[in-house]
């Protein structure tokens, strides 16, 4: 890996190539999945005609063990049938979004899941109507015995689902009730516009929802500044409808919860992976207890940058600036590999293969390319990785290591866990991608002496812990209190909104700084608050991944952890990170990965002194 310093100058223009011009060596290898077209084309025609012969099982699935093994294999065969022309489809439309054959299989493929969710929608309503006692006898029954997980799973949601009637008429308004969420999509990515801003080369770059976040890390505080304001005046013109949206999508989550005989709606929300509310007020009161090192870090920042005063469009631009790399993809696979060394040779080994000739990475831009990256398997396939990787992009690193962290999660699930038992939840989802990080943290600040690159590196780690440990939190506290709002009777109108985020934002920034009036709006334009109970899960995410890290850093039995990765969904969350030696339900993994902000806090003072 080189390290190269200088001075910011635009970059030369790029020319994005064709898919068409792509080396076949950078693109990911689908032949595992179909290996042309025409095959997916047969396996969609297998699906129409196999599907309806579920309607042979209506009215009897729980009449026997053999009854109800037979219509559970009949679902899988069809779900795992589903998973694949689902994958395929989706990575090829990701490949090239303007492709017209891609689009238009997708397009197929959703039209046909309509009607076969529709055809299996009486199988969970006839299994959940049995009888406690013909229920635990299919439990106990040798035929089940590779079901006991899913079905002990589905009979939790026993005394939340309704009658038959009543269910269809949840179902049947559920696109009308959630409409909010397509109203907010709409209004912001497509309706709302933000001019344009000059960046710090003076040239006139179009503000949008996806260019702010790279104003914010223009070394020019003007530019900042100016994008800033100019992103949050158009969400002032439209803050009435926003409110109205999100205020429609609280009542929503909370008719719900009270439909369905749930306490509350955040504890609808934790049911499902049986997360005790304990764990949610746990990671906010923890959070609540650590809020001076974060002051202390602002501090630091706005003493870096030579600012007289702080706002939040100062906390997005790099503190240490003048460092670019420059790590071509296989320098990148071999930081990476390094890095995950201490997980053993069998996890080195496969991911070395599939990021390498066994081609799970499409590795870079192209024209109708999905920007970002994600990691994305099926049962039967490879764990594929979308990315678009810049050699000249220090961040893009850190990407390949997280998302094969999820692979590699995903890699193991499927070679131990059968069909029915391999997913894992969401609120596992985040640890072994976020656990990859923090190795490559240590591997890279092990490996050099360099004053400024280690600032850069802690610096980075830092601004992860802040965004994903103490904001995601914020927002959690913040979704907690006016869904607590709704259900007390309060109403849900703008300047509600507004003077609860405030007080959130008061307390999670400190004195010191200067908290913008347009910042309130904030909290009107955060996607995930429309699929409410989400943002904590990167939280505890986090410091599930810290505590794990540390274990196995530390020289802690590895097993354990490649034991979490083989579990998949076999269990609830809060018992596999227990059995992985995190205690979730205890304030103290928050409060380690805490400790360690506050470690990095120090170090980045240290490294930053003058001189």
């Amino acid at each position: 890996m080189s390290f190269v310093y200088h001075t910011e100058t635009a970059g030369a223009a790029r020319n994005v190539p064709a898919r068409s011009e792509v080396r076949l060596e950078d693109t990911w290898d689908l032949t595992p999945l179909y290996a042309s077209p025409e095959a997916w084309e047969a396996d969609f025609r297998l699906l129409q005609e196999r599907f309806p012969k579920v309607a042979e099982f209506r009215g009897r699935v729980a009449e026997s063990a053999a009854t109800l093994l037979e219509v559970l294999e009949f679902e899988k065969s069809v779900d795992m049938l589903v998973e694949k022309l689902g994958q395929y489809a989706s990575l090829r439309t990701t490949e090239d979004s303007s492709n017209n054959e891609s689009l238009a299989r997708e397009a197929r493929l959703e039209g046909l899941l309509v009607r076969v969710g529709e055809a299996f929608s009486f199988i969970a309503p006839e299994l959940q109507s049995a009888p406690d006692e013909v229920f635990d006898g299919f439990l106990k029954d040798p035929l089940l015995a590779e079901w006991v997980v899913p079905l002990k799973k589905l009979r939790r949601l026993k005394s939340h689902t309704l009658s038959a009637n009543e269910e269809r008429l949840l179902a049947l308004g559920s696109v009308a009730m959630r409409g909010h969420g397509e109203t907010f999509s709409q209004l912001t990515n497509v309706d709302m516009k933000f001019g344009t801003v000059r960046d710090d080369q003076g040239r006139e770059r179009e503000l949008t929802q996806s260019s702010f976040s790279s104003f914010l890390q223009q070394r020019n505080p003007a530019v900042r500044r100016e994008a800033f304001h100019k992103f949050y005046a158009e969400f002032r013109d439209h803050q009435y409808t926003l409110a109205t949206a999100y205020a429609n999508s609280v009542r929503a989550d909370v008719f719900y919860a009270r439909a369905r005989n749930y306490p509350s709606a955040i504890e609808a929300a934790l049911f499902r992976d049986d997360v005790p509310l304990s764990v949610y007020e746990n990671l906010i009161s923890t959070v609540r207890e650590h809020l001076p090192p974060l002051y202390r870090y602002f501090d630091l920042r706005k003493r870096v940058l030579g600012l007289d005063e702080i706002h939040h469009y100062d906390t997005y631009v790099p503190m240490v600036g003048d460092v670019q790399t420059d790590v071509p993809w296989d320098g990148a696979v071999d930081q990476v590999l390094a890095a995950l060394a201490p997980l053993g040779e069998e996890y080195i080994a496969t991911l070395a293969h599939g990021l390498r000739e066994g081609r799970w990475c499409d590795r870079y831009e192209n024209k109708g390319k999905r920007s970002g990256a994600f990691s994305s398997g099926t049962y039967s396939s490879p764990p594929y990785i979308m990315m678009n990787y810049k050699s000249d992009v220090f961040s893009d690193v850190y990407t390949l290591a997280h998302e094969a962290g999820h692979s590699m999660h995903t890699w193991y699930a499927t070679r131990t866990q059968s069909f029915q038992n391999y997913h894992y939840p969401i609120f596992l989802a985040e640890v072994a991608s976020t656990f990859n990080e923090i190795l490559l943290t240590e591997h890279l600040l092990k490996n050099t002496d360099d004053r400024r690159m280690r600032a850069y590196i802690i610096n980075r780690q830092i601004d992860d812990l802040r965004g994903t440990l103490y904001r995601q939190t914020m927002f959690a506290e913040f979704e907690k209190a006016v869904h607590a709002a709704e259900e007390a009777g309060e109403a849900l109108t703008l300047e509600r909104f507004k003077h609860i985020y405030r007080g959130l934002l008061d307390a999670y920034f400190g004195p010191d700084f200067v908290i913008d009036d347009e910042l309130e709006l904030e909290c009107l334009r955060i996607p995930h608050f429309y699929g409410a109970f989400y943002v904590y899960k990167y939280a505890t995410g986090i410091s599930a991944a810290v505590a794990l890290a540390e274990q196995v850093l530390s020289g802690g039995d590895v097993e354990r952890y490649l034991n979490f990765l083989r579990s998949g969904g076999s269990k609830f969350p809060i018992e596999t990170l227990a059995e992985a030696g995190v205690d979730m339900s205890s304030p103290a993994p928050v409060a380690a990965a805490l400790a360690l902000f506050e470690r990095r806090v120090a170090e980045l003072e240290d490294l930053l002194k003058e001189g």
